[in-house]
């Protein structure tokens, strides 16, 4: 994957920004949600400024216009999937009326965690593993983004640094069978293990 900008044209290129007008904030997420969209369908590999401009039906140099750089783009793209994909997570929160509990939230989430969006996410984590003072933001941004929605579904009478600990092991555990079904194509391992974190989340609660 290259994130640089295309040939001739320098990383900060030094475009005037968009002033912040209506306008040019809602042409700001159009071209954003179609870099998105791109980036959803075709993975990280081989992203790159002049290939995120033919997704998005225009020029690098409106591009950017917009965004400062082909990093920033790429990181504000992955940030907007998975807004998208916990959105839907906060919306798993509950069932009807009813508040889900923890080991229920967790089953209810997983086959969105591994769903189409799934493979562009997992690559993000890796990038920021290859290239962690480059991309650090992107594994950083992920804990940030993912711990709200966690921390909410642990039980309320717990101590907000029992919901911290357990909210970190679901997070790191589920990110570890994400990538371990990504690399080793083990279904069958994954899918034991996270049975086995679901019971053990159903005795932690029962505590």
């Amino acid at each position: 994957m290259d994130t640089s900008a295309d040939e001739g044209t320098p990383k900060q290129a030094g475009y005037r920004r968009s002033a912040g007008s209506p306008r040019g904030e809602a042409r700001r997420r159009d071209l954003l949600d179609r870099v998105t969209d791109d980036l959803a369908a075709n993975g990280l590999v081989d992203f790159s400024l002049r290939r995120a401009a033919r997704a998005a039906g225009t020029t690098h140099k409106v591009l950017l216009y917009h965004f400062d750089g082909a990093d920033d783009l790429l990181k504000q793209a992955i940030f907007q999937l998975r807004e998208k994909r916990i959105g839907r997570a906060w919306s798993a929160t509950t069932e009807g009326s009813a508040r889900r509990t923890l080991a229920d939230w967790v089953r209810a989430v997983w086959p969105d965690l591994v769903g189409a969006e799934a493979r562009v996410l997992e690559q993000a984590i890796g990038l920021a593993m290859y290239d962690p003072e480059r991309y650090a933001e992107l594994g950083r941004g992920a804990s940030e983004q993912y711990l709200p929605v966690l921390l909410s579904v642990c039980p309320e009478h717990w101590t907000a640094r029992r919901k911290q600990e357990v909210a970190e092991m679901v997070l790191a555990t589920l990110r570890g069978f994400l990538v371990d079904a990504r690399t080793s194509g083990d279904t069958a391992g994954v899918a034991a293990g996270f049975e086995a974190l679901v019971r053990a989340l159903e005795r932690e609660e029962a505590t």
